[in-house]
């Protein structure tokens, strides 16, 4: 698969290098010229500042040190004539120059300094200058910033946009939801297979961050082929568009490879995420590249997860070697290093960096800058309402004023039509009347609906974070139990372990559903059956499951105490039933009947001891069983005769 992959990308890019040839033979002495050079030979400040922010290629020859060297001299010559408008210009190229190299926190100081002495500067200055700490903020995750910072730029005439923000926050769908409001109308109209596949791309990777896997996949794929007709049909390209199209195709071949990622197939992965690598590096010539960065960190998972301990030793080690961790990176790489540690065979170094994971992971406080976020937002959006409401209510007012001066005109010049004027005014006004409350059912309409989909998404966040912590606490248990030499300790660790597994698949199911009040029990008993019948599959068992709970959903109260009582009774099975023969059958059947929802499990297996008691066996699982059965207001029921063992009771 990899192979194949790698041959058809080569195959691509040679008939379009070839193709392309003659036309970027005319921009090949362009692309040769150091931007460095050129900006050092233009005499006017102004001129320069303009170069600089129009050029997109800075270090295609010349390092970004050598610009800070060269613009910092500058600098000093401006502060030596006094030019304070040049000293403005210059230090708002240096702080482009910073963000380029990953230095956020000095761009920050710088941006920040200026923008003290807004009232000396043009608005050009202040437009790049806010649009520098805008990705800053972002990068440092200075979010309350970042809103102030675009709120100062819609002041100053720039569009802004907020899905990037939603996205920042985790609210996938609300930001897929504001992308496309803002980009519908112009992938509509301009036909154009680039924007298409930029497009598709970004709805792929909010989907897909969202957990909404096989859509997310579609979408990519579609964004894939888009960028494949591109290049094929425009071969006339500069050598600018053919990078810009080329670094698009690395960074969709990248989600591809997320994609299978998620659907566990790492080996088929590797080779999507290796030619997004290619592509980035390429792009980001000269700057520090988050993006390469974090497809390393993909690489270095999907090496962990083959079990090729050596690559994925070697990526991790390039992390911290070729490029700095910023703050939004670290906390995935000791989780990283944690998982290679463990399967190394290296549990006190594990748990180390698990310990620095879950140490920096709660640092952020990502729940508090979220709700304090979030409450900006809401304010930013409300704002944005009431400008809009004052242009309408203006409007309303002008019209108004216009219609009274139109009814006084006809008044005074068609006297003899008074009566049939009065009929039409009267139309006119409940007509006005039933537009205008269509209108305010219409917008508290939408507003109940993005409520809605707000708290959709809030919930979905909730059960995620449930779920994220079950599993911190199921690799707790795990390093635990490698450093636990009592069988018994270990057995009761990985029963533990096996329970909280349990509960967090329900919130898995809970957050991948449409529908978040309910869980469907069949798909969640398969997942929960075949997690157990993993484990003892190494052992030669050969177990048959039938489970019949198609039509059988339940709220999360209820699914619960069945998935535990499930999750016992059938490592119950597998441990003691069938432990003289590997070879039987399980049948599991949760049926609603009128009001009542029934409950059986059964195996062939060996069956329990005669006159066997609950209570008097002093088995934690049965007694477990027998409690979750009255947590569940019934009673449970025992069956030994015949072959193996059958449980049932009925509950509402």
């Amino acid at each position: 698969m990899g192979l194949k992959f790698k041959n058809s990308v080569f195959s691509l890019l040679l008939l379009l290098l070839l193709s392309g040839f003659f036309s970027f033979g005319q921009n090949n002495s362009t692309s040769q010229e150091d931007p460095l050079n050129n900006f050092i030979k233009i005499n006017s400040v102004q001129e320069r500042f303009d170069y600089f922010f129009k050029e997109t290629d800075h270090y295609r020859e010349s390092s970004a040190y050598k610009w800070i060297d060269s613009v910092n001299e500058a600098i000093d010559v401006a502060e030596k004539n006094s030019d304070s408008t040049a000293v403005f210009k210059y230090k708002t190229m240096l702080m482009k120059l910073y963000y380029d190299i990953g230095n956020y926190d000095r761009s920050a100081l710088i941006g920040e300094l200026l923008y003290t002495e807004e009232k000396k500067l043009d608005k050009h200055i202040k437009v790049e200058i806010l649009k520098t700490l805008d990705v800053v903020y972002r990068e440092l995750q200075i979010y309350d910033k970042q809103l102030e910072t675009r709120r100062a730029l819609k002041g100053l005439g720039e569009n802004i946009v907020l899905y990037d923000v939603y996205a920042e926050l985790g609210l996938y769908r609300q930001a897929m939801m504001e992308y496309i409001i803002a980009n519908q109308s112009k992938l509509e109209s301009s036909g154009n297979k680039l924007y298409e596949a930029e497009y598709y791309n970004v709805l792929g990777s909010y989907l897909l961050k969202d957990g909404s896997i096989y859509t997310a996949y579609k979408n990519i794929q579609t964004a894939r082929d888009r960028i494949n007709k591109f290049l094929i049909v425009n071969r006339n390209l500069s050598v600018k568009e053919f990078n810009e199209a080329i670094y698009l195709k690395g960074k969709i071949d990248s989600n591809l490879g997320k994609c299978k990622m998620f659907q566990n197939k790492f080996e088929e992965a590797i080779p999507y995420l290796e030619a997004g690598i290619s592509s980035s590096k390429i792009h980001d010539k000269g700057k520090y590249s988050k993006t390469i960065v974090n497809l390393w960190e993909a690489l270095a998972e999907c090496y962990l997860e083959i079990g090729n301990l050596e690559i994925a030793h070697k990526y991790l080690d390039s992390i911290v070697l070729d490029q700095k961790i910023v703050k939004s990176n670290i906390v995935n790489y000791n989780r990283l290093r944690a998982n290679f540690y463990l399967k190394d065979s290296n549990p006190d170094s594990a748990s180390l960096f698990f310990k620095e994971y879950v140490k920096l992971k709660d640092s952020l406080d990502y729940s508090s800058r979220k709700k304090q976020l979030l409450s900006l937002l809401v304010q930013f959006d409300l704002n944005n309402q009431k400008e809009t409401i004052e242009k309408q209510r203006l409007n309303l007012e002008k019209n108004k004023t216009e219609i009274l001066e139109r009814e006084k005109t006809i008044y005074l010049s068609v006297s003899a039509l008074i009566l049939c004027f009065i009929s039409v005014l009267g139309l006119i006004i409940a007509y006005a009347r039933s537009i205008k409350n269509k209108r305010l059912i219409e917008n508290q309409k939408k507003i109940i609906e993005n409520s809605l989909i707000e708290k959709d998404s809030l919930l979905k966040e909730i059960h995620h974070r449930v779920k994220n912590n079950l599993q911190v606490v199921s690799s707790l248990l795990s390093i635990q139990t490698k450093n636990t030499k009592s069988k018994a300790a270990i057995n009761a660790l990985e029963e533990g372990k096996s329970r909280v597994k349990a509960m967090a698949l329900i919130h898995q199911k809970l957050y991948q559903n449409e529908d978040l009040s309910v869980i469907k029990m069949q798909e969640y008993i398969e997942s929960l059956a075949a997690s157990i019948q993993s484990v003892y599959k190494k052992n030669g068992y050969k177990i048959n499951l039938h489970i019949n709970a198609v039509q059988t959903e339940l709220d999360v109260d209820r699914a619960i105490p069945i998935g535990l009582i499930l999750n016992e009774l059938i490592s119950n099975s597998f441990k003691y039933a069938f432990q003289n023969d590997k070879n039987g059958n399980i049948y599991i059947n949760l049926l609603k009947e009128n009001s009542q929802i029934h409950f059986e499990y059964k195996d062939d297996g060996m069956g329990l001891p005669e006159n066997f008691d609950v209570k008097a066996s002093g088995s934690m699982g049965m007694n477990l069983i027998s409690r979750l059965t009255n947590q569940l207001r019934s009673s449970l029921n025992i069956d030994t005769e015949g072959v193996g063992v059958r449980f049932w009771f009925n509950f509402n």
